[in-house]
């Protein structure tokens, strides 16, 4: 039996040298991304019988175990901490889900969220240049493409609502540096000069509109005040027209409030001062990309520096119900085995978790749980060691009583 408990022994210190390994690929992976550590799984082997007596069927309660060996790996998918790294593009999984990466005709699946647009303007993984899988709008697999997002088309200025007092008891108001948007994106300034007309037309004003080069473009505009200081009807807003270089006529119409509304611009007396000034105005100049945002559930819009949004797309997720299916081939990605079919849908909807922006889950590996394991795997391979030397003395010992030593 002393051979047989060397092979008994040899089986533990194999099997315990592949639980240093797990131990060892767990800390070495302690600052990757998405990784997910891994168990060594150990069974026991065979079993030999010895029978109660010479040529009877019945065994005894006598068995003699053959050692140990690994049943494979298992891996624990718990959450990794998550960790903020500024960039744009990075992006967590706070709770269940994968991201899902496009490799030719397959699909591959990470918990890492590092990402980047490339050079084609491509949502794609960091490490490998694998794109990243988005959602389109009936829930199907798409790629997830920047490059019709790069500038913010401009709108036309179409209106400009102004606010303030238009005082009855001052001759002439002045208002300088009125922005619009032409139809090329450009802003124009314009310089409006009201002149008080109510001797010809009780409370009413005329306006002559002036470019930034004070050229005249629009003169003996009319706007009029009912006897209670409200805008009059008919004559509570103009339009004019004008025509940009290079560009094609824009018009815009100057809006002073609803007639018999206080809300806007008023005509009451207050001496020689006027308080009326532009209010706001429709157009939008053309915006550069200045960055991305990642929402909770996975929609991408782009932020331009004329303060407007477009949403470029939505990130898909990926569960699974059988999770230990799963095979880990490097990068932090995993490959389905089997005949598993992925659970497909968007963050913070169903069995998905919600999207962290600008973050990483980092590793779910535990120093303090990794250190208490390779104390066991060491005394385990220690002890299965001490076992085959000691059976070798007694083989030596038996060695020596035959050569009559």
């Amino acid at each position: 039996m002393t051979l047989g408990t060397i092979y008994t022994a040899a089986t533990g210190t194999l099997t315990f040298s592949k639980g240093l390994d797990a131990i060892s690929n767990n800390v070495a992976n302690l600052n990757t991304p998405g990784f997910k550590r891994s168990d060594l799984l150990f069974r026991d082997l065979f079993y030999q019988y010895n029978r109660s007596a010479e040529g009877s069927n019945q065994p005894s309660s006598q068995q003699t175990g053959a050692g140990v060996t690994d049943a494979g790996t298992i891996f624990s998918f718990e959450q990794g901490d998550i960790q903020q790294t500024g960039n744009d593009t990075d992006v967590a999984i706070n709770g269940n889900g994968f991201f899902i990466l496009r490799d030719d005709d397959r699909n591959l699946y990470t918990r890492s969220g590092q990402f980047e647009f490339d050079d084609d303007g491509f949502l794609v993984n960091s490490s490998l240049g694998l794109r990243v899988a988005g959602l389109d709008a009936n829930d199907k697999l798409t790629e997830i493409n920047i490059n019709n997002f790069r500038t913010s088309q401009p709108q036309p200025t179409t209106e400009v609502t102004f606010s303030g007092n238009l005082s009855a008891g001052a001759t002439e108001h002045e208002i300088d540096n009125i922005e619009v948007i032409d139809n090329l994106g450009e802003a124009q300034s314009f310089r409006a000069v009201f002149e008080n007309n109510n001797a010809a037309t009780p409370r009413s004003w005329l306006i002559d509109i002036f470019d930034e080069n004070d050229t005249e473009i629009a003169s003996d505009l009319e706007v009029r005040f009912q006897a209670d200081g409200s805008p009059e009807t008919d004559f509570n807003q103009f339009s004019f027209s004008y025509t940009p270089p290079g560009g094609s006529v824009n018009t815009v119409a100057f809006d002073f409030g609803e007639p018999g509304s206080f809300g806007q611009t008023t005509g009451f007396s207050t001496g020689t001062t006027s308080s009326l000034a532009v209010d706001s105005q429709d157009g939008i100049a053309v915006g550069s990309l200045l960055r991305t945002e990642i929402g909770a559930n996975g929609v991408i819009e782009a932020i331009y520096s004329n303060n407007e949004r477009a949403n470029v797309g939505k990130l898909g997720l990926a569960w699974f119900t059988e999770l230990q299916t799963l095979r880990q081939i490097g990068n932090s990605i995993f490959l389905v085995t089997g005949q598993q079919q992925p659970i497909i849908g968007g963050a913070s909807e169903g069995v998905m978790g919600d999207i962290v922006g600008g973050s990483v889950e980092i590793s779910n590996v535990e120093l303090t749980q990794e250190f208490t394991d390779l104390i066991i795997i060491q005394r385990g391979f220690q002890a299965s060691s001490q076992i085959m030397s000691t059976a070798n003395e007694m083989i030596e010992q038996l060695i020596n009583i035959g050569r009559g030593q």
